[in-house]
Order: C-alpha cells, then sequence, then structure tokens
C-alpha cells in the first residue's frame, strides 16, 4: 500500500512528509527526532508513519516474470 496523503484519524495531510521522514530513516537518525523535526506531533499522525509497512516491496518478491 502506498502511504497515505492525509491521516485517517484526523484528516491532516501528512504525505508530503514520507519522502523527507524516510530519508532521515536512511541516515540513521531516530524514528521519533525525525517526527519532531517534520512537525508531526499528533499521535494518530505519528501512528501513520511509524506503522507503514513498504507493501510493494514484499510483494515484489513474489511476482512472476
Amino acid at each position: 500500500m502506498e502511504f497515505p496523503v492525509r491521516c485517517f484519524t484526523c484528516g491532516a495531510v501528512i504525505g508530503d512528509l514520507y519522502e523527507k521522514y524516510k530519508v532521515g530513516l536512511e541516515a540513521k537518525k531516530p524514528a521519533a527526532e525525525m517526527l519532531d523535526e517534520l512537525g508531526i506531533n499528533r499521535y494518530c499522525c505519528r501512528r501513520m508513519f511509524l506503522g507503514h509497512v513498504e507493501g510493494m516491496e514484499v510483494i515484489k518478491k513474489y511476482r512472476k516474470m
């Protein structure tokens, strides 16, 4: 599943921040620090980032060629 554009609970727009979040994680920054830097304060929005799984990467493993 692609990362949602809006938080499912409060409706805040968060989709534009996901790429910056991923770059920070790849740079070995803690997730909490990245969320604070991006201004994600509501716990409902934070869980959207913390609970997201890149489903397409898993599906690609089993794709028939």
